[in-house]
C-alpha cells in the first residue's frame, strides 16, 4: 500500500480529540427539541387538515343539495301546469317555446317532455350557450327536428333532422316505469357537442289521472367539475365525486372525468382516472372497505400516496330521488409542511440560544472529526451506486488517515476487478444470446420441415396409391361397361329368336318341357332383361368412383393449373361417403351444398383437395364424437358454401353443427403438433399444413370461427388468379 504524504501531515490520536460530554449534550438537546417540535407540528397539521376538509366537504354538500334540486323543482312546475290544463301537451309548438323560456331562467342543459304516443318537445343548450328547440313526432324515420330560434323563442330554421324513439331512451322509460320522480342513470350525450348529463324525470297525468308521459330536466355534470375547481383545497389537494359502482362523476383536477374515443364520450371509473392522485386514492379506499357499498357514514383516513401522507375524508351524499354518491376530499400532508418547518425552526433557535457555548464547541469538534468520515462515506455511497472513480484525501487524525489510505487502495482494486468482470460478462452474454437464438431458429425450422416432409410424403404416397388403384380398376371396368351394350343386344336377339321358335315349332317333347320348368324359362327370360341394366348401372357407379379418385389425386395433371373447385369438393365428398352414412353408433351426416357460380381458379389442385379433406375429416370426427357423448336433438349436418368475393377472390366455407370449440383451442388450432384427439388418432399437423398451403402456396386466407356449443366454420379465401 502506498503511504505517500503521510510523513508531511501531523496526526493526532482520535481519543484526544473526541469529547464525549459535548456530543451527548448536543445530541440530547437537539433530539428532545426535534421530538417536541415534530409532535406539536403533527398535531397542528391534523387539526388544520380536518378543518379544511370539513369546510370543503360542507361546501360541496351544500352545493349538491341546492344545484341538484333545481331539475326536480322545474319538473314539479311543468307537471303541475300540465295536470291543471295550463299547458296543452298536444300543442308541441307552444310547449317548445315554453321550455325555451324556462331555459332562460334556469342553469340547466335540457328541459323537455315525452308522451306515451311517442311525440315530444324540448329545449336544450347543447353547446352550453345557444338555446334551440327540439320537436319530434311519434314514429321514425326522420321524425326529430332541431330548430334554431330568435330572441323571443320563435323557430327560425331547421338545424337538424334525425330518427328518434322515446321508448328506447332511459330518461323516458325509467321515470315512467318507476311511477314517481327519480333520477335516470347518468348517460353520455354524443350529439354535436358531446357531454355527460344527469336527467331528472317525473311522470305526468291528466285530470282523470291517466298517464300522459313524462317531463325531464337535464344538468351538465361538467358544471360540478367547474365548481370543484373553484374550491380552495391547497395547491395539490383533490375533491372528486363518484357513484357507488366506482364511476367518476366530477373532479377538481384539470383532467376531465371522461375520455373521448372516436368522437364519443366514454365514462371513466375513478380507478382509471388520468389524474394519478385520484386514481391512487380511490384504489386504496376500495381496498380498505372492499368496495364502496359499505360506506354508509363519513370516514376520515390517512393514506400513503407517492411517499406522502394524505388526509382523506369520504362522505356519502344522497337525495330522495335516488342519487347515492360519495364525496372524497384529499389533502396531502406536504401542503402544511411550511407551517411545521416554521414552528420547528422557531423552537430550535430558542434552544440554540440557550446552549450556544456548548453547541459551538461541540460543532467545531464534530466538524473536525466528521468531515473526513463524511468524505469516506460519500465516496462509499458513490462506489455502491456504480461510480468507482473515487479517492479521499488524508486528514489530521491518525486513525482516519490510515482508513483513508486503505479505502483508496480498496477502491483501486475494485475498479480493476469490476472492469475485468464487466468485459467478461458482456462477452459471455453476447455469445449465449447469439447461440440461443441460433438454436431456437434451427429447432423451429427442423420441426416444421420434418413435419411438412412427412405429411407431403404421406399425401404423395396416398396420391400415387389412389391414382394406381384408379388406373388398374379403370381398364377392366371400361371393358365390362363397353361390352354390356353388346351383351344386351345379343341377349335380346336370342330371346326374340326363342319366342319365334316357340311360335313356329311348338313342341310337346317331355324332355324340353321338363328342362323349361326346371330352369323356369319364363322368369329367366323376364329377369335376364332386368339384370343387364342393373349391371350397366353398377359399372357406371364404379366409373364415377374411379373418376373421383383420379380427380382427388391429380397425379395425371400439372401441379398448378386452373380447375373447377366444385369438382374437387365433390371428389372429396365421394371418397368420404362411407363416413357420412348411417352407423349403429351415430346417425348419418347430412351434407348441404350451397354452391355459387365460380370461375375456374388457378391453384395446386392436389394440395387444395388435401386441405378440403383435412377440414371435412375434422368436422366428421367432431360430429361423430358429439353423437356418441350426448343425445343430439338435431341431425348432424355439414354445410358447404362457395361464393365469389370482390370478383377477385373465391370463398369456400365449411360449417358443422357440432359442439364447437372453446376459445383456448380455437387460438391454437393452426399450431404445429397441437391436437385434441387421443394418441394415435391425430398428429396435430393437418390444420397447420393446411394453413401453410392456403397462406403460402396460394396467397390466401384460412380462418376459423367457432363458439362452444354452436358449431365450427372454416373459411378458405384464395385469389382467382395467382
Amino acid at each position: 500500500m502506498s503511504r505517500t504524504g503521510s510523513h508531511k501531515v501531523k496526526a493526532f490520536p482520535l481519543q484526544l480529540v473526541l469529547i464525549l460530554p459535548f456530543a451527548l449534550q448536543i445530541f440530547g438537546a437537539v433530539g428532545l427539541v426535534g421530538y417536541l417540535s415534530f409532535k406539536n407540528g403533527r398535531q397542528a397539521v391534523n387539526d388544520l387538515a380536518n378543518q379544511l376538509m370539513n369546510r370543503t366537504n360542507g361546501m360541496v354538500q351544500q352545493h349538491l343539495d341546492s344545484y341538484l334540486s333545481i331539475p326536480h323543482k322545474v319538473n314539479q312546475i311543468n307537471a303541475d301546469a300540465i295536470e291543471m290544463g295550463l299547458l296543452n301537451v298536444r300543442d308541441r309548438k307552444t310547449v317548445g317555446k315554453y321550455f325555451w323560456k324556462q331555459m332562460q331562467a334556469y342553469d340547466l342543459t335540457y328541459i323537455g317532455m315525452g308522451l306515451t304516443t311517442g311525440e315530444g318537445a324540448g329545449a336544450g343548450r347543447y353547446d352550453g350557450k345557444t338555446t334551440t328547440i327540439d320537436d319530434w313526432e311519434a314514429k321514425p324515420p326522420k321524425n326529430w327536428y332541431n330548430y334554431a330560434t330568435d330572441n323571443h323563442g320563435d323557430r327560425t330554421q331547421i338545424m337538424d333532422n334525425l330518427d328518434w324513439d322515446n321508448f328506447k331512451e332511459p330518461w323516458y322509460t325509467e321515470p315512467v316505469k318507476a311511477g314517481k320522480p327519480i333520477w335516470s342513470r347518468i348517460v353520455t350525450i354524443n350529439y354535436k357537442y358531446p357531454y355527460i348529463a344527469a336527467s331528472a324525470g317525473r311522470p305526468v297525468y291528466d285530470a282523470q289521472n291517466r298517464l300522459l308521459g313524462m317531463v325531464a330536466s337535464d344538468i351538465h355534470l361538467l358544471k360540478l367539475s367547474e365548481f370543484l375547481r373553484r374550491l380552495d383545497v391547497s395547491h395539490s389537494g383533490q375533491v372528486f365525486i363518484l357513484e357507488r359502482n366506482g364511476m367518476l362523476i366530477a373532479n377538481s383536477s384539470t383532467q376531465q372525468p371522461f375520455t373521448v374515443v372516436k368522437d364519443k364520450i366514454l365514462r371513466l371509473k375513478a380507478t382509471e382516472s388520468p389524474n394519478p392522485a385520484i386514481r391512487g386514492i380511490t384504489k386504496q379506499i376500495q381496498q380498505n372497505f372492499h368496495g364502496f357499498q359499505s360506506i354508509t357514514e363519513p370516514k376520515k383516513l390517512q393514506l400513503k400516496f407517492q411517499d406522502d401522507t394524505n388526509f382523506v375524508n369520504v362522505t356519502p351524499w344522497r337525495d330522495k330521488y335516488g342519487l347515492d354518491w360519495l364525496v372524497v376530499v384529499s389533502v396531502p400532508e406536504k401542503a402544511f409542511i411550511a407551517q411545521i418547518q416554521a414552528n420547528t425552526q422557531t423552537t430550535i433557535l430558542l434552544c440554540i440560544g440557550a446552549l450556544v457555548v456548548a453547541i459551538f464547541i461541540g460543532y467545531l469538534t464534530s466538524l473536525w472529526i466528521t468531515q473526513p468520515i463524511l468524505r469516506i462515506n460519500y465516496a462509499s455511497q458513490a462506489i455502491a451506486s456504480g461510480d468507482l472513480k473515487q479517492t479521499v484525501n488524508v486528514g489530521r487524525i491518525r486513525e482516519i488517515n490510515t482508513l483513508s489510505q486503505s479505502f483508496n487502495y480498496m477502491a483501486e482494486q475494485l475498479r480493476q476487478f469490476f472492469t475485468a468482470l464487466e468485459a467478461s460478462k458482456a462477452e459471455l452474454e453476447n455469445r449465449v444470446e447469439k447461440r440461443t437464438d441460433e438454436l431456437k431458429t434451427a429447432l423451429s425450422e427442423l420441426q416444421r420441415t420434418q413435419a411438412q416432409v412427412i405429411q407431403n410424403e404421406k399425401m404423395s404416397s396416398l396420391g400415387q396409391l389412389v391414382a394406381g388403384v384408379a388406373h388398374e380398376i379403370n381398364n377392366p371396368v371400361n371393358f365390362i361397361h363397353g361390352n354390356i351394350a353388346h351383351l344386351s343386344e345379343y341377349t335380346q336377339n336370342l330371346v326374340k329368336m326363342l319366342h319365334i321358335y316357340q311360335q313356329c315349332h311348338p313342341s310337346e317333347d317331355p324332355e324340353i318341357q321338363a328342362l323349361a320348368e326346371e330352369i323356369d324359362l319364363e322368369f329367366l327370360m323376364e329377369d335376364l332383361q332386368k339384370i343387364l341394366p342393373s349391371m350397366k348401372m353398377g359399372t357406371e357407379r364404379i366409373r364415377n368412383i374411379v373418376l373421383s379418385l383420379r380427380n382427388f389425386s391429380r397425379m395425371d395433371e400439372a401441379d398448378f393449373k386452373a380447375v373447377n373447385i366444385h369438382e374437387g369438393i365433390e371428389s372429396t365428398l365421394l371418397i368420404l361417403q362411407y363416413r357420412l352414412k348411417d352407423k349403429p353408433e351415430c346417425p348419418g351426416i347430412e351434407v348441404v351444398r350451397d354452391y355459387g357460380n365460380l370461375p375456374e381458379v388457378e391453384c395446386y389442385p392436389g394440395q387444395l383437395n388435401q386441405v378440403l379433406m383435412n377440414i371435412l375429416v375434422n368436422a366428421i370426427d367432431a360430429l361423430e364424437e358429439s353423437s356418441q357423448n350426448i343425445a343430439r336433438l338435431t341431425r348432424p349436418k355439414i354445410t358447404i358454401r362457395t361464393s365469389v368475393v370482390d370478383a377477385q377472390w373465391v370463398e369456400i366455407a365449411i360449417a358443422d353443427n357440432g359442439p364447437g370449440m372453446p376459445e383456448n383451442v380455437k387460438l391454437r388450432i393452426f399450431d404445429p403438433f397441437f391436437t385434441t384427439k387421443s394418441v394415435g388418432k391425430g398428429t396435430g399437423m393437418g390444420m397447420a399444413i393446411s394453413y401453410q398451403i392456403i397462406t403460402e402456396k396460394h396467397n390466401g386466407k384460412l380462418d376459423c370461427f367457432s363458439t362452444s356449443g354452436q358449431g365450427t366454420e372454416f373459411r378458405i379465401q384464395i385469389p382467382v388468379k395467382q
